[in-house]
């Protein structure tokens, strides 16, 4: 069966659909579900733009654009050092803790994988954000989605990051097939060992919106997910196992839907912007970028800079025709190859 939608625009729907995830989910940020229903009701329109999210996405991406599947651990070290530790000047504004403990070690002299494993936040869920690109890079091929994310992951951290990074960027990689959600997920938890924490707490959030479908209320979804998932006694909200978990429970329970998806995720609250953002990559991946809604769609414009002024301008569409055509540029390389073309003169063209 032929595809209705082409490489670029589930490539445009999957960077549009993080950016809007982010964007709604960074006014609920650590907040409860409780906190946000009383402050909104329902959130569900975008307020302002979004976070580092966004602008690592964008990063990561670059570093593809550049070194493709050759990509190394210390080519990404060597981006971190020229293009976001050497243009510090003062504190590094939106970063999260894992960004912040790499960019210290980077600055002591250490080296991947030393680098994500000598702060002590590698478990949070810093490359879960920016995985997105691994898989619209990898469309149709998990193993090698989470290869890549996992080669990122290793400069900023270990552990279970590193595994929430590997499950986000396979499971997109199955979303841009136009795959079902169950499908997309089931790549997710084949990317990571079965007995991770990560893994663990995927499964439990899935069988909860599984489990309660439509018919259970916003308020008692919530509450059944953080009481399994959700680390209350831990004091920061951006842990990989628990961000990876709402979200793909976000994005079952929105039906692969953009809006419905996000609109899920944000009002779960804890890292907010992360969660909308990974469920708004795998569903915009799924859908395209027809399926992201039209009026939040407008909202998003080039980011700032404001965490990472190396990607100030970019605006995701852009960067996600870029990784769309490196993608076609992938596919008519193997075509070429298969019917024995590469590197030799054919008689007649």
């Amino acid at each position: 069966m032929i595809d209705p939608l082409s490489p670029r625009d589930r490539a445009r729907g999957c960077l549009l659909g993080l950016a809007a995830g982010d964007a709604l989910g960074a006014p609920a940020e650590n907040l409860t579900p409780e906190t946000i229903a009383a402050r909104w009701g329902v959130l569900v329109e975008i307020e302002g733009g979004g976070t580092d999210d966004t602008e690592y996405t964008l990063f990561a991406a670059s570093l593809l654009l550049r070194h493709g599947h050759a990509l190394t651990s210390d080519d990404v070290a060597e981006a971190w050092r020229t293009e976001i530790v050497a243009r510090l000047d003062g504190p590094m504004r939106g970063a999260g803790f894992s960004e912040l403990g790499t960019v210290q070690a980077l600055r002591l002299g250490l080296r991947p994988p030393l680098t994500g494993r000598w702060h002590p936040h590698g478990w949070s869920d810093g490359l879960a954000m920016r995985a997105a690109p691994y898989g619209i890079f990898a469309a149709g091929d998990p193993d090698e989605a989470a290869r890549l994310a996992e080669i990122d992951g290793r400069v900023s951290h270990g552990g279970e990051g590193v595994l929430g990074g590997r499950a986000v960027a396979a499971a997109v990689a199955v979303a841009m097939t136009g795959a079902e959600p169950g499908d997309v997920i089931d790549a997710g938890l084949r990317a990571i060992p079965a007995d991770s924490w990560t893994a663990r707490c995927v499964r439990k959030a899935v069988e909860i919106a599984d489990a309660q479908g439509e018919g259970s209320s916003r308020e008692e979804f919530a509450r059944a997910l953080h009481d399994a998932v959700v680390v209350k006694h831990y004091p920061w909200t951006d842990l990989a196992p628990e961000a990876v978990a709402l979200a793909f429970s976000a994005y079952i329970r929105g039906g692969g839907e953009v809006e419905a998806a996000v609109v899920t995720a944000a009002n779960l609250g804890r890292d907010a912007d992360t969660t909308a953002a990974i469920a708004g990559a795998l569903a915009g991946a799924g859908t395209g970028e027809a399926g992201v809604p039209a009026r939040w769609a407008r909202r998003i414009g080039p980011v700032h800079g404001r965490c990472l002024p190396v990607v100030a301008g970019r605006h995701v569409l852009d960067v996600a025709d870029q990784l769309a055509d490196q993608l076609a540029d992938q596919l008519a390389d193997r075509l070429a190859e298969r019917l024995g073309l590469t590197g030799r003169h054919v008689e007649g063209t």
